[in-house]
């Protein structure tokens, strides 16, 4: 690796050597030359003059890319494509005359990059349902768990650790319904030609409107499509790179939301990423455990869903039937957004394969504010006994302000139940409040809601993928 020049950190650090595969060269001008042969062979077949040996020519020297000749005569004529059509043509010398044929830039270069994006989305697709499948384990064992429920970021009621884990998975699901129906609807641009019109087609094939259908829906079956873009300028409509930017910006949503959460969760000391054994924490602090996955979850999303923007202001900018503003945003944002949410789904694998769970922290914390939100039931219990239950709650009221003052302003336990045994109003012994006190009475449906989300949403998704299932991620650092 060189080390005196810039070098991106999804290549260094963060994302898979699977995804940037996908949008490495090799990938893209192998896909090229895939695009060419299924040209080739959708001509033929509609009755042009090309040659079984012309196309098995071309086949031969499908992987084989001569990069070298290319690269050569790029810098003589500026042209990638051109470029690329000479050193195959080199290659193959008796299909030279063929590659390309009636053909624009674009037939390649945007069929190439739908092709891509439906390999990226489907590791996307399939991580997605990792994270998922860690968490419903989660959120299972963890269902009947109470802990502190939060609005507005203060203690509101009860809910559970499992219950809570649903809310991440639930996000996910979202995710994934968006990505499946991104792939679903995904369409290749097709021959077009310069400006959309087929007339390179019109030409090649006298006009015969019937071939010219049937050369794109064979070069789309070929490759795995059962679509191509209705009509069109030179390029597909740059909005498909923005909804599908859009989709893969919802997944940073959802991972930057269970990041802070978990950071949250840290900094009450009641969950935890893991922590490995020789980890630093500070180079200051030795007894630091910084939520340092879960940061750069938080920094990686804040990327993907900010680059979410280029494709939206590149499809608002395209002029009439093509402008070539669009490419060198494109090869660098869309590329981008890929490997930043693999990287981002990487470390939440990672994080959720060993999430750490202090159960006493989160009991000492429910116990804590619990007399608070016990309140009505206290009351109810004294109204049983003959207690006016107005008088009842304006009482409660005051001592659950003097409670809060004293824990707020002398950092003193919370002592309502004590104040409750001592006020005679309320005719009730400590042993008869502290049974009030179960927080599992106070979590309502959660553990009932995790089973029914898990058997009716969950499980049957990931029984349909379970061959995808049982992927693990060691972070590179």
């Amino acid at each position: 690796m060189s080390h005196d020049r810039y070098i991106s950190p999804f290549s260094t650090r963060y994302a898979s050597e699977e995804m940037q595969y996908i949008f490495s060269e090799d990938n893209k001008f192998r896909t090229w030359r895939r695009l060419w042969i299924a040209l080739a062979k959708a001509e033929q077949r509609q009755g042009l003059a090309i040659t079984d040996e012309q196309i098995a020519e071309m086949e031969a020297h499908a992987d084989d890319i001569n990069y070298e000749d290319a690269q050569r005569r790029e810098r003589e004529v500026r042209h990638d494509v051109m470029s690329h059509v000479y050193a195959y043509g080199l290659q193959c010398p008796k299909a030279a005359g063929i590659i390309h044929l009636g053909a624009t830039s674009c037939y390649v270069g945007d069929n190439a990059d739908v092709l891509i994006m439906r390999e990226g989305l489907q590791i996307v697709r399939r991580k997605i349902l990792n994270v998922m499948a860690l968490l419903a384990d989660f959120a299972e064992k963890y269902r009947a768990m109470p802990c502190l429920a939060y609005t507005h970021l203060q203690p509101a009621q009860l809910t559970t650790v499992g219950k809570r884990a649903t809310l991440w998975l639930n996000e996910l699901m979202m995710d994934l319904e968006e990505i499946d129906h991104r792939i679903a609807t995904l369409a290749l641009l097709g021959s077009k030609g310069t400006t959309g019109t087929q007339a390179s087609f019109v030409a090649l094939f006298g006009g015969d409107s019937a071939k010219i259908r049937a050369v794109e829906r064979e070069i789309a079956a070929s490759l795995g499509f059962d679509r191509v873009v209705p009509v069109s300028g030179q390029t597909y409509s740059r909005k498909m790179d923005y909804q599908v930017a859009s989709a893969l910006s919802g997944v940073a949503q959802t991972a930057s939301k269970f990041a802070y959460d978990m950071r949250l969760l840290a900094s009450f000391k009641e969950m935890e990423e893991p922590f490995e054994q020789h980890q630093i924490g500070s180079s200051a602090m030795p007894y630091k455990r910084n939520p340092m996955r879960c940061e750069r979850i938080d920094a990686l999303a804040r990327y993907v869903m900010t680059d979410a923007l280029n494709p939206a202001l590149t499809t608002a900018t395209q002029l009439f039937e093509r402008t070539l503003d669009d490419s060198a945003n494109k090869r660098i944002a869309m590329a981008e957004a890929f490997l930043g949410v693999d990287a981002i789904l990487n470390i939440m694998m990672n994080v959720c394969d060993g999430l750490v769970v202090y159960g006493q922290v989160i009991r000492r914390r429910v116990m804590a504010e619990l007399p608070f939100m016990a309140t009505e039931n206290i009351m109810m219990d004294a109204v049983k006994r003959g207690g006016n239950r107005q008088e009842l709650h304006e009482r409660l009221r005051v001592h659950s302000q003097a409670a809060a003052k004293r824990v707020k302003e002398e950092g003193a336990a919370n002592d309502l139940i004590d104040r409750v045994c001592g006020d005679p109003a309320f005719q009730l012994r400590r042993e008869e409040i502290e049974a009030v006190l179960e927080p599992e009475r106070y979590t309502g449906r959660s553990a009932e809601q995790v089973e029914e989300y898990l058997t009716q949403f969950v499980r049957p998704i990931l029984e349909q993928n379970k061959k995808l299932l049982g992927e693990k991620q060691e972070l590179k650092v």
